[in-house]
């Protein structure tokens, strides 16, 4: 699989540690965001992560910021995104499994390397389930094509 990986100043801390986690777990990674601390809007790097997921250029991207909140806000303006801003491994799981989620979002100042790692691992080991839970994926599709 391929992933993106974007952040701005604020998710600047943990971009190496998730790109490590996913090659060892055998993805590709393209990281598109930015090296410095200094200050930067995260709605541009979500912008081009999500274009990049829907037009198949990657799989799922992960998003980095501060808090996790803004890029998944940003993130979930796409149609066909379907974005999480998760701080631990159930919800991970939870947004591929039941949400079947194509964009990660998490925040260097709510969570630390190694928990970051351990998301970033659930999240790319689990499949959607399908059965029940693709009614409510639809239904999302369906509020998502009206409004």
């Amino acid at each position: 699989m391929k992933y993106i990986i974007g952040n701005d100043h604020g998710g600047i801390d943990l971009v190496d540690s998730v790109e490590e986690k996913l090659l060892e777990l055998g993805h590709e990674v393209e990281k598109i965001g930015t090296y410095t601390k200094d200050s930067c809007d995260y709605p541009d790097f979500a912008k081009e992560a999500c274009e990049k997921v829907l037009a198949n250029q990657a799989d799922f991207a992960i998003l980095i910021c501060g808090t996790g909140i803004g890029m998944s806000l940003a993130a979930n303006k796409f149609k066909g995104i379907r974005a999480a801003c998760v701080s631990d491994v159930f919800s991970a799981k939870m947004s591929r499994a039941h949400n079947n989620c194509n964009v990660l979002c998490f925040g260097s100042r709510v969570i630390g390397s190694e928990v970051a790692k351990m998301i970033v691992e659930v999240f790319a080991n689990t499949k959607f389930e399908g059965g029940r839970h693709s009614n409510r994926v639809e239904k999302i599709t369906e509020i998502e094509e009206k409004n």
